[in-house]
């Protein structure tokens, strides 16, 4: 329905004479198929990102939650130099001390980059979309110091309409403009449907749940996986150790939870966001994207996550979680 609808779009600009490259473009846009790449960090590094950067030809929209990387810097002076337009949006609200070189370095150099809307207690979404036409949704931070050790995953797709939306709500947040992002085909966002979404796919599960989070204090996403355990949903957890969620995690033991942990001296850091739901089933689902189990993630911040049903994906996704459970200790 929607390639047969870009399909029509395109004839009628032509027709009414409105452009006929734009309806090449719509048309050309329609008959694409749409393909979506996981990444998996530490494992694959950033090559696939800096590709990314590097194929653009017309335009690149980041919006970066913290960026520290000069590679990735460089990359977009050099898209900038060569005729790319190039618009960063970096976060101020917490992360201002550190992105400031990247904010002074990059607007020295012909990049286009606006410190994030204050009315998000946090911008912490991390996606890049090159040429109006691929994005990639990342759980990781262009932050080159934590490559090396941090578990994070990216998905890289050029579905029309999610990366249509991607750009208009980018468009808005570059100047500050008030927007309540559409869902595309599958888009999570804070603060918007972030909460409801994470909730319907938690609760929704009848078989099992592998999760990774950095953070584990929103009382609501905790209260469904104790549901989810005591209706005999198997929840499996894997975080990094972190005192401030002891009440939480004591309470997901209690209800049956399998939680595995890492010290934060280990060599792998959980910093991933992602959900695997019914696992092995016709139904399974996953959730991959910026958002941390926290109400401020949830409700307050600028994050961009996605839902997927790819089975590929899903199964290269919940390889890893499980791994990273076994080799973590239990809780």
């Amino acid at each position: 329905m929607f390639q047969k609808k870009f399909a029509q779009i395109a004839v009628c600009m032509a027709v009414l004479g409105l452009g006929t490259a734009y309806a090449d473009e719509l048309d050309a846009r329609s008959n694409t198929a749409v393909t979506r790449t996981l990444v998996t960090e530490p494992n694959q590094g950033l090559t696939p990102i800096y590709n990314l950067i590097n194929s653009a030809t017309k335009t690149i929209d980041m919006t970066m939650y913290e960026l520290t990387d000069t590679t990735a810097e460089n990359l977009l002076i050099q898209a900038a130099a060569s005729g790319v337009k190039v618009r960063v949006i970096l976060d101020q609200d917490n992360e201002k001390s550190n992105n400031q070189a990247a904010y002074t370095l990059l607007s020295g150099h012909g990049v286009s980059v606006h410190w994030a809307n204050t009315a998000y207690t946090y911008t912490h979404q991390k996606t890049i979309t090159v040429d109006g036409t691929t994005s990639a949704i990342m759980t990781l931070n262009l932050t080159s110091q934590y490559y090396s050790t941090s578990r994070d995953f990216a998905l890289i797709e050029n579905d029309a309409k999610d990366v249509a939306v991607i750009e208009t709500v980018f468009n808005d947040d570059f100047v500050n403009s008030k927007v309540t992002p559409g869902v595309g085909d599958d888009l999570v966002w804070s603060p918007t449907n972030s909460q409801t979404s994470l909730l319907a796919l938690i609760n929704g599960a009848t078989s099992n749940l592998n999760v990774e989070n950095e953070e584990m204090d929103d009382s609501a996403i905790a209260s469904a996986l104790v549901k989810a355990a005591k209706r005999g949903v198997n929840v499996q957890v894997t975080m990094t150790a972190n005192s401030s969620y002891t009440t939480e995690l004591n309470e997901l033991q209690a209800a049956g939870v399998n939680i595995a942990t890492y010290a934060s001296s280990a060599p792998l850091y959980i910093h991933a966001k992602v959900i695997v739901a019914d696992f092995g089933t016709s139904n399974a689902k996953a959730f991959l994207g910026s958002e941390n189990f926290s109400s401020t993630s949830l409700t307050k911040n600028r994050e961009l996550g996605l839902t997927i049903t790819e089975s590929d994906i899903i199964s290269s996704l919940n390889s890893t979680l499980t791994n990273d459970f076994k080799g973590g200790t239990p809780y």
